[in-house]
């Protein structure tokens, strides 16, 4: 089964840190033991080929596993881990970036397309679904071309175009497809998104997000909480708060300094929140991180 062949490739090409040798795609092996992690996710495309994982987004939580993939069109706060492995054997997944440019490229080039469906107006910004053979058969070949550096470079864009083909086309086809709208609800949440997470350190009010985007307030809101699971000053304090797990990994002893740079005024709050976040006090949880290697990138895989 095409399955099978992926889940050998996979653990074949897996490397530390993730990277492959193709552009944007990514391949993750990860055991039971391995402690949730809480990262961005990127906007992603996630293929399981053993193991199940478990990614959870503000209140809400999706599982997925083998034979399913996962997209991310908004670059979100998530938490994932791994919640069933195989005999012992280490989760494998495949994962590749969604570039919106792309996306746009093979939307002219394919003519003329259903626009997004009020239905998929009401997805949230990740979504789960049960991957077709034709998508799962696209991957096996462009992880083939690891190893055949003259074919992978005509044959690798040609094959992730088609991939990117198979989503825009399959069961998320209207989320994938806004991606590549300059105009679509979905880019202007993600420009929302991207201003606060660069600008996470200071207040800001939504009103005034709501029209650096050119949505109405109410729109906004709506459409905000429906992409993200979260208001626009929770998704900010999720920032906050990751960022400063970040700093605290490399500083554990500047606890104070560090709410503060990431835009808390009060060192109580901070760590009240701290500890509701991630189950310790900041500086209990720094010293647990220090030398840990946690990572600020991603990874719905992981």
């Amino acid at each position: 089964m095409v399955v099978h062949e992926l889940r050998d490739l996979l653990e074949r090409h897996a490397r530390p840190g993730g990277f492959t040798v193709i552009d944007g795609v990514r391949i993750c092996r990860s055991g039971q033991g391995a402690a949730p992690q809480t990262s961005m996710s990127g906007t992603t495309l996630a293929v399981i080929a053993q193991g199940r994982k478990r990614l959870a987004l503000g209140e809400r939580v999706f599982d997925y596993g083998v034979g399913q993939y996962l997209v991310a069109s908004v670059d979100l706060p998530v938490t994932g881990h791994l919640i069933e492995d195989v005999a012992g054997r280490p989760s494998l997944g495949f994962g590749m970036t969604l570039e919106p440019a792309e996306i746009a490229e093979l939307m002219l080039a394919g003519g003329p397309m259903e626009p997004p469906t009020a239905a998929g107006a009401g997805r949230a910004g990740i979504t789960v679904s049960d991957a077709p053979v034709e998508l799962i058969d696209a991957i096996v070949r462009l992880l083939r071309l690891v190893d055949r550096p003259r074919e992978r470079a005509v044959l690798g864009p040609l094959v992730k175009r088609e991939i990117l083909w198979r989503l825009m086309t399959g069961e998320q086809g209207d989320m994938v497809r806004q991606l590549g709208l300059a105009d679509s609800r979905l880019s202007h949440i993600r420009r929302a998104v991207r201003w606060i997470r660069e600008n996470y350190a200071q207040p800001f009010r939504v009103e005034d997000v709501a029209q650096l985007v050119g949505m109405s307030v109410s729109a906004f809101h709506r459409n905000f909480q429906e992409m993200t699971a979260m208001t626009p000053i929770q998704f900010q304090k999720r920032i906050r708060l990751q960022e400063a797990r970040m700093l605290l990994a490399h500083r554990p002893k500047d606890v104070t300094a560090v709410s503060s740079r990431v835009g808390y005024r009060n060192p109580s709050q901070f760590s009240r929140e701290y500890r509701r976040e991630f189950g310790a006090p900041p500086s209990v949880d720094a010293v647990l991180l220090q030398g840990s290697g946690l990572s600020s990138t991603v990874d719905p895989l992981q």
